[in-house]
């Protein structure tokens, strides 16, 4: 019974999803803030909830092979416009290379200065960098690399980068025994504080906004004493 627990769960939020994605543009258009909230509150959440589900993965050997194998896929049917399959093949390649570039990670430490350093890189990207000149000048170039979480009369898009950090920064947390629940939920709120203030106020004037700095803002907050008495200490390998 167990096992096939383990198995109906995210075989019921996928196919929840995948339902909502076939069938969403057939829903009433609603406002802005009400499309804000389904994806906040319902769409992301059980994007990520798939991601936990899959943690027990992040062991697994051969992850780089599934990564490619994924992105191989995503590509193929982004170029056959089946974007449905497509975008659950990028978050399955990206949930793959996350849970294999965690294994370099020696120390715990190294997780927290990636946590403190990629905030700027990911502002200055999104302000003046790669990520605003894809934004506004290679639209398909983004759509490509971009998660899409669709409503209707709209489609909200995380990067890949924004799913493989999340990812990663869970699974440290598992990994290292942090606070996993505590860190996704405060993850997706720092997501949907993101989206609502890229939607009402859009700083850069691309219609988004830079997500790692509240992804790892989030990680640092929900563990913050564990974090603090494991580097003070030695935290173990």
């Amino acid at each position: 019974m167990g096992r096939a627990a383990s198995l109906l769960a995210p075989g019921g939020l996928l196919a929840a999803l995948v339902a909502w994605y076939a069938l969403y543009d057939h829903a009433p258009e609603v406002p802005t803030w009400a499309n804000v909230v389904i994806v906040s509150a319902a769409l992301l959440p059980a994007t990520f909830a798939l991601v936990w589900l899959a943690l027990p993965l992040r062991e697994a050997r051969g992850l780089l092979p599934v990564c490619a194998a994924f992105a191989v896929l995503a590509a193929a049917l982004h170029a056959a416009d089946w974007e449905i399959a497509a975008n659950f093949a990028k978050l399955a390649a990206v949930t793959a290379v996350a849970f294999w570039f965690l294994g370099y990670f020696e120390r715990l430490s190294w997780v927290v200065a990636i946590a403190l350093l990629i905030p700027l890189v990911d502002a200055i990207s999104v302000w003046r960098g790669p990520t605003r000149h894809i934004v506004t000048e290679q639209p398909q170039v983004f759509t490509a690399l971009s998660y899409a979480t669709p409503v209707p009369g709209d489609i909200f898009a995380l990067g890949l980068p924004d799913l493989l950090f999340f990812t990663l920064f869970l699974a440290a947390a598992a990994r290292w025994g942090l606070r996993v629940a505590a860190t996704w939920v405060l993850m997706l709120v720092s997501l949907a504080a993101t989206i609502a203030l890229a939607v009402w106020t859009d700083p850069f004037g691309i219609g988004g906004l830079p997500a790692l700095p509240g992804l790892s803002l989030a990680f640092l907050v929900a563990n913050a004493d564990l974090l603090w008495r494991r580097l003070r200490g030695g935290e173990p390998a």
